[in-house]
């Protein structure tokens, strides 16, 4: 497995992760605040809003990298489009009120940083995974 599938793998399972972990109850606080969609008084590890779209959001983020990641090319394109839409996803967060229609998922500002972070971290995953494999294209054999 080539560096950047190991990466798309590991994005791939930690959004599955969070997708199971926001439908547990003591994980999420507030569960019995947990909406299909929407603002939302339940939060994943007592910070971050989710609603059942947002985990299911998670789940198929998470079921896509996974499969992104049998082949090199999938995967890089999963780690730079992947964070550019929670790049843009930090952008739209971050416009709307936490309490408007606009807030579908929902949203709150820690899940607007955490997508920042997310976006930029796995668009840097999918410029350095490519960047190590040129490199060692390019290094004569010993």
């Amino acid at each position: 497995m080539r560096p950047v599938q190991t990466a798309a793998s590991v994005a791939g399972a930690a959004f599955l992760l969070v997708g199971v972990l926001g439908f547990i109850p003591g994980i999420t606080t507030h569960y019995d605040e947990l909406g299909l969609a929407g603002h939302s008084g339940a939060l994943l590890f007592g910070l971050f809003a989710v609603s059942v779209l947002h985990n299911l959001v998670h789940l198929l983020f998470g079921v896509v990298g996974l499969l992104a990641a049998k082949k090199a090319q999938s995967a890089r394109a999963f780690l730079m489009v992947g964070g550019g839409v929670y790049v843009v996803l930090w952008v739209y967060g971050s416009a709307i009120g936490e309490h408007t229609a606009a807030n579908f998922l929902p949203v709150n500002t820690a899940d607007n940083w955490l997508h920042l972070g997310l976006g930029a971290g796995m668009i840097l995953l999918g410029v350095a995974t490519t960047a190590v494999e040129r490199a060692r294209s390019d290094s004569p054999v010993n």
